[in-house]
């Protein structure tokens, strides 16, 4: 399947690049697409899943939408993605 894959701010420097098209397996679901590019990209590894056995989480503050909804709001890291989908990552961002 193809996906469109979008990056902010420190993700966007690791990446190189704010947008990229990239093909994964079908069936594959948010935290297996994230757990590739941890491995594709050094500035992401560590920085989108947390591991803890068998279970598997999206980091802690980090936003991740799938077609615009947080998928925090559907299945987590579980969320099903289908060719054409959009998944879009953002780091944590603190203010003042």
């Amino acid at each position: 399947m193809e996906l469109e894959l979008r990056f902010f701010a420190t993700f966007r420097e690791a990446v190189g690049q704010k947008e990229k098209q990239e093909t994964f397996d079908d069936g594959m679901a948010v935290g297996d697409v994230l757990s590739t590019l941890e491995g594709e990209y050094e500035g992401l590894d560590g920085q989108l899943l947390d591991e803890d056995g068998e279970r598997r989480s999206i980091r802690p503050q980090l936003s991740v939408l799938k077609n615009g909804r947080d998928v925090t709001h559907m299945d987590g890291p579980e969320t099903p993605l289908e060719d054409g989908d959009r998944l879009s990552v953002f780091p944590p961002v603190a203010g003042g």
